[in-house]
């Protein structure tokens, strides 16, 4: 399996709604509850953004997900820092491949100057756990009791890496 990434763009951002929207729907990756709007995604997923990068993930040639630097406050002096994010179609998981677009990813957060990436986690997302620790992320904060979505309480995880 060749994994490649493209720069999303406009037209492109239907098909992220279409993966975001199925973890929206599924699971507690997102604390959204309702499916949202293009204009809402585009408020955390840039495009042609000099410094926040965001991806199409392909496998072969299948659009297996996506990934994205963005920013983690919107405040100049955070502008060293990124939070980073992927979501894969659930039947691309476990395959080697979010491994590979968080390493594209730092790649492309140190090139561009980057020097901390922050990934925000829930506390019972374990694959997301374990790809981020793996990774070489630490845990530097959890927040008890923070969100709820289908009935269940939910903790926040925040790992981070310096590039």
């Amino acid at each position: 399996m060749k994994i490649r990434f493209e720069e999303i763009k406009e037209q492109d951002l239907q098909e992220v709604k279409h993966i975001y929207d199925w973890y929206i729907k599924n699971s507690t990756a997102t604390f959204h509850t309702e499916p949202i709007r293009i204009d809402q995604l585009k408020e955390f997923i840039y495009v042609n953004h000099a410094l926040y990068l965001s991806y199409l993930i392909y496998a072969d040639n299948t659009i297996t997900g996506y990934c994205y630097l963005t920013n983690y406050k919107k405040r100049q002096a955070y502008d060293r820092t990124a939070e980073v994010t992927l979501y894969l179609k659930p039947e691309y998981c476990r395959q080697g491949i979010g491994k590979i677009a968080l390493e594209h990813l730092e790649h492309q957060a140190k090139e561009n100057g980057l020097k901390n990436l922050i990934a925000i986690v829930t506390g019972d997302n374990a694959d997301s756990i374990a790809l981020f620790e793996k990774s070489g992320y630490t845990l530097c904060a959890h927040f008890k009791n923070i969100g709820e979505k289908f009935n269940k309480v939910l903790d926040v995880l925040a790992f981070q890496k310096e590039i």
